[in-house]
């Protein structure tokens, strides 16, 4: 077998590998989102943030990302982020969302951890307490200062990764690490292919998003091939990969302090829950 023949070969495994593990992990014939469509996939609370009422007192920041609809939940998912200050009983969540032309960045989209249609999802930043106070400010001065507004393209961006990338960028002390399947994050216009990785804590070099690499405390070592991030997380051990987005440690580590929400009306938010065709 010839040198290039085993090059090949190689970046064959390596690209359909992950895929083959995340088919494995969540097969179609039990993925029950499946056979929702946008307009019935259940948007209800997950769960997974602290019910805001119950602490009123405590500024939170959480990231959140959950997989897209339908087949490219194997491949991609879609972020967003929320947030209280002490004294308010009630989240207020930004993400991107395609859909519908104009400003893309939408403020109480839906329900502040509610299902991204029928997906669970995972919590990528969570801060606490004075801490989340002081970047409150910071992460509304980034929602604002987003370069791209009025764009989206699911591929390679700019997108709903792009966005939380950027607020990643702009508020490093949410110490947010933006998973290998968040296709976008590395999106970066041409004119400007340097700059800081998407924790804020690294740099990275690309070219809109489709070639380059990030080198970061969050994030390790990473490398983007077409969109698609293969990597090595030493902060807590992992491989980063795509589809599957991280294998190993997990990032966060959970400040659950027994008071999480359990039911769907346990968010503590009053946001529109509006059924709209989803783009991420």
């Amino acid at each position: 077998m010839g040198k290039g023949k085993t090059i090949f070969l190689g970046l064959l495994a390596v690209l359909v590998l992950p895929f083959g593990i995340s088919l494995a992990e969540d097969p179609p014939s039990q993925k029950k989102k499946e056979s929702y469509t946008w307009r019935t996939a259940p948007r209800h609370s997950s769960g997974v943030a602290p019910d805001a009422q119950a602490h009123a007192n405590q500024a939170i920041v959480m990231v959140m990302a959950a997989d897209t609809f339908g087949w490219r939940g194997y491949f991609a998912v879609h972020p967003w982020i929320i947030y209280k200050r002490a004294g308010e009983t009630s989240y207020t969540r930004y993400d991107v969302v395609g859909w519908g032309g104009g400003n893309v960045v939408r403020k109480n989209y839906a329900i502040p951890d509610g299902l991204w249609f029928g997906s669970k999802p995972k919590i990528l930043a969570d801060q606490r307490g004075e801490s989340a106070e002081a970047l409150i400010d910071q992460v509304e001065a980034a929602v604002k200062s987003y370069p791209f507004p009025n764009e989206y393209r699911s591929y390679p961006g700019p997108n709903s990764n792009t966005f939380m990338a950027h607020i990643g960028r702009e508020v490093p002390g949410l110490d947010l690490d933006m998973p290998a399947n968040a296709i976008g994050k590395d999106y970066r216009p041409i004119t400007n292919p340097v700059g800081m990785s998407s924790s804020g804590q690294g740099v990275q070099a690309n070219l809109l998003g489709v070639l380059g690499f990030s080198v970061g405390l969050e994030e390790g070592i990473e490398l983007n091939l077409l969109g698609l991030n293969f990597g090595i997380d030493f902060n807590r051990p992992a491989l980063r990969l795509p589809s599957i987005g991280r294998l190993g440690m997990d990032n966060v580590a959970s400040q659950d302090d027994g008071n999480l929400a359990t039911s769907p009306d346990k968010a503590g938010d009053t946001a529109e829950t509006a059924i709209a065709e989803p783009s991420s």
